[in-house]
């Protein structure tokens, strides 16, 4: 499929990409997309919830009242969940919350997203661009020129580039990443996906293993 590149005024440049159809012109496989965003944001899951048991509770560990004939139930000690001030009953404990994922499920999850978005018309190729200094209002600038100042948009290097990731660092709506760090997650949360030309050739040759 062609895809016409934008330069970062937002003008067609006059040159078109093709965009290969193994990689953005798929049948979406939803179960597939569905466990790499789960993978995902289990991952971001700290995990460090923990609740005080019984056991670890301060308190007296002496039986409280005869065992019979108080006409209630039986109570042992103090440190009981049943009791105010006492340890949770199965309560939250330290885990780990990632789960495994296989590689191939993984990289049919990410074409399913890239495909998604392109029959959504959510994706644009932009030429390579760099700023001399790390500057805010540049890359608002080309936010402005994109029509994306209101959208949540998904940036996407082909290599590292220290400029143009923080010149976007204190904008929430916008993310720069390079090829390789590309996720399912974040091409979904995204509302438009601009790739740059350089990055094209790295999503592909990755993808289309």
């Amino acid at each position: 499929m062609k895809v016409a590149v934008l330069d970062i005024n937002g003008k067609d440049t006059g040159r078109k990409v093709d965009l290969s159809k193994n990689v953005f012109a798929i049948e979406p496989n939803n179960h597939a997309v569905y466990l790499d965003v789960k993978q995902y944001l289990a991952n971001q899951r700290q995990g460090t919830h923990k609740a005080k048991e019984r056991a670890e509770i301060t308190g007296s560990t002496r039986k409280i009242k005869k065992q019979k004939g108080t006409g209630t139930a039986r109570a042992g000690s103090i440190k009981s969940g049943i009791f105010k001030g006492g340890g949770r009953m199965f309560g939250p404990r330290p885990r780990n919350y990632s789960f495994k994922l296989n590689k191939n499920v993984k990289r049919l999850a990410r074409k399913s997203a890239l495909s998604i978005k392109a029959g959504e018309k959510a994706i644009t190729v932009l030429e390579d661009f760099n700023f001399d200094a790390p500057k805010t209002k540049n890359f608002t600038a080309v936010l402005k020129a994109l029509d994306l100042e209101n959208k949540k948009s998904l940036f996407v290097l082909g290599a590292s580039n220290n400029n143009v990731y923080l010149s976007s660092r204190n904008l929430k709506g916008s993310e720069v990443i390079n090829s390789s760090e590309l996720s399912t997650y974040k091409i979904l949360n995204a509302s438009q996906v601009v790739l740059l030309e350089s990055s094209l050739e790295g999503i592909e040759s990755n993808l289309s293993k």
